[in-house]
């Protein structure tokens, strides 16, 4: 029996080295890792290209990189883009970064999306869009879009509704749906129409949590923060509506039709009231 025992044992001995030998191996290979979007305008146009070409990806930029757009890149049925229209599932992961406008460029938004893309962006702030028609100077929305920890701040719609971001107003078919998670929206502007911050059209969805809504302007409209109008649902959650502006009334938050939900979110020190106008009346809010 001993001398049948100890074959066995060399055996598995050989065959507990050959395994550790091959972990070792495995822990050798290098796994590749996903490099950073140079920074550079071109860089970047190019990612998001061929994210869109390969139905969806994850575009992951330098960090702390402002990327700074010189001109337009899509032109949609609202007027010109900075970047590539969103037709497909992309997400831009950033970390401190910036996508703005060039200060002396020609108007163009910064991002449309399609009603088949969903646009995720992350630690990016979107800045210095100026819709030349059409509403969201900084996102123009006709499918979904979810912004975390990425402020929209400085952007302008100069011939339509929402400044910062629209959904646009969608009769039939797929509805807008926007999402802020930790994501400031501020020091936005629509020129002529509603929604210095943010416009929610028809049908469509707009969820708020913990995103302070300050400080943006409807110049010849309704609504310097927020506008929603005849959409599906409108929701705050933890995020203030203060110091903004509508020339028309509302300067915090127009409503028109629809559900809104508004939790801890106080409504307070906007120009002209808060949101007296609306109809039915805006939860919580007082002149």
């Amino acid at each position: 029996m001993i001398r049948l025992s100890r074959p066995r044992t060399s055996m598995l001995r050989g065959l507990t080295g050959a395994t550790v030998l091959a972990v070792a191996i495995t822990a050798s290979v290098p796994v590749a890792a996903q490099a950073d979007v140079a920074c550079t305008e071109p860089a970047l146009i190019a990612a998001i290209t061929t994210a869109n070409g390969a139905g969806g990806g994850n575009v992951v930029l330098t960090p702390g990189c402002t990327y700074t757009l010189t001109s337009s890149h899509s032109t949609g049925t609202q007027g010109p883009n900075g970047l590539p229209i969103i037709t497909t599932a992309i997400t831009l992961t950033g970390n401190a970064n910036v996508i703005a406008r060039a200060a002396l460029a020609l108007p163009f938004r910064i991002v449309e999306v399609s009603n088949t893309g969903q646009l995720t962006v992350k630690s990016t702030m979107l800045s210095n869009g100026a819709a030349v028609s059409g509403g969201g100077g900084g996102i123009l929305n006709y499918g979904a879009a979810t912004l975390t920890a990425s402020p929209l701040s400085n952007n302008t719609a100069l011939l339509g509704d929402g400044g910062g971001l629209s959904n646009v107003d969608t009769p039939a078919g797929t509805a807008p749906a926007a999402t802020f998670t930790g994501s400031t929206v501020s020091n936005n502007v629509a020129t002529v129409g509603k929604g210095g911050g943010i416009y929610n059209g028809q049908r469509s969805t707009l969820t708020v949590t913990s995103s302070p809504v300050n400080n943006n302007t409807s110049l010849v409209g309704q609504g310097g923060g927020i506008a929603a109008v005849n959409s599906t649902a409108t929701s705050l959650t933890s995020s203030p509506v203060s110091a903004n502006l509508a020339s028309l009334g509302s300067g915090g938050i127009y409503r028109l039709n629809g559900t809104m939900t508004i939790n801890t979110s106080p409504i307070t020190l906007n120009n002209t009231n808060n949101c007296v106008g609306s109809v039915p009346a805006v939860p919580s809010c007082t002149a």
